[in-house]
């Protein structure tokens, strides 16, 4: 772990000199102190590392001298070649680089480190787009994703979903997303004091132009990844717009998260009471629309009893009439 480490901190000085200690230290997830002692072991190692002080100290490396490729582990450079989607670089119009990159990073590799890393390859492939779903890149994709890693703010013509007509926006583009095919950009729209943070769909965003000609200052606070995430549950959560209150088995409960929102479950998991004399427990489901809780909840069969609302209970009434029938079950009530 240590041996790691220690690579990783001689890289991370390569590759951005003038890192503090404090900064190193929340990079490796460690203390100063051990950041301060890690460097002592590296220059005892013969890397020569040192830090310096003032505005522009830091830590660094003696000039000219560089850490070499043929370090990885094979199960790095294995995971180097898995690290970019073939989808997603070709969409940014980014496969020629990609492929020239892969060249150049092979020729740095020992024969072995290479095989290891080209077999990966030949042994995985991610494939993004949903099933049922015609791949096809948005036309303004490579422009948008140019203005992305230059920190050009645009402007952008967006068609609104469920409404008529576009609407014109100034954008500062942070980031973009690959979900399920489908590709998003994120952005902060300049209005207001500190501006708005927007995510749109890059295939509705109908034109695009530059807007000014010096990049925009990004914020060093944003984290795309937990921007994702964090907007992905509140929007998942916008969803369930009703409750469905259910009576389970143990079963039934067990295989809830299968059939239902995961924000919805856990919700429901928060609520459930203790088992009756049936040993059932009965909990309240937040679920999109009585329609969609009807098709999630119908794989549970027996192991589930809808107690609310009235429309959901008689359309699972309804069901089980028609399916006695068409069964011929006697005893129908």
């Amino acid at each position: 772990m240590r041996a790691a480490r220690l690579i990783r901190m001689a890289l991370l000085v390569q590759s951005s000199p003038g890192l503090t200690a404090d900064a190193l230290a929340r990079e490796l997830d460690v203390s100063r102190r051990t950041v301060i002692r890690d460097a002592q072991a590296l220059q005892e190692a013969g890397v020569p590392i040192r830090a310096e002080r003032g505005r522009a100290g830091g830590y660094h490396l003696a000039p000219g001298h560089r850490t070499r490729l043929t370090t990885l582990h094979p199960t790095e450079a294995e995971t180097l070649y898995l690290s970019g989607l073939p989808t997603a670089l070709r969409d940014l119009g980014l496969s020629d680089a990609a492929d020239t990159a892969r060249l150049k990073l092979s020729a740095t590799l020992l024969p072995s480190l290479r095989a290891a890393a080209e077999s990966s390859v030949r042994r995985f492939h991610l494939d993004a787009p949903a099933w049922f779903r015609e791949p096809s890149a948005p036309e303004l994709l490579p422009e948008l994703a140019r203005a992305v890693w230059s920190d050009r703010t645009v402007e952008i013509t967006y068609a609104r979903p469920g409404r008529d007509g576009t609407v014109t926006r100034l954008l500062q583009p942070y980031g973009l997303v690959l979900k399920a095919g489908v590709w998003y950009v994120v952005g902060r729209v300049p209005e207001g004091p500190g501006g708005v943070w927007r995510t749109y769909r890059v295939d509705r965003v109908t034109a695009l132009s530059p807007a000014g000609d010096e990049p925009f200052v990004r914020d060093p606070d944003f984290d795309l990844t937990e921007y994702w995430r964090a907007s992905a549950e509140a929007f998942a959560r916008t969803l369930l717009r009703t409750t469905a209150t259910l009576r389970l088995t143990e079963r039934g409960l067990a295989r809830l998260p299968a059939v239902a929102d995961p924000a919805g479950v856990a919700e429901a998991l928060a609520s459930a009471s203790g088992p009756d004399a049936d040993g059932r427990v009965t909990v309240e489901l937040p679920v999109e629309s009585e329609e969609v809780a009807f098709a999630q909840l119908s794989e549970l069969g027996a192991d589930m009893e809808v107690l609310a609302p009235d429309g959901l209970r008689e359309r699972f009434r309804a069901h089980a009439r028609d399916l006695a029938a068409l069964y011929g079950v006697a005893g129908q009530r």
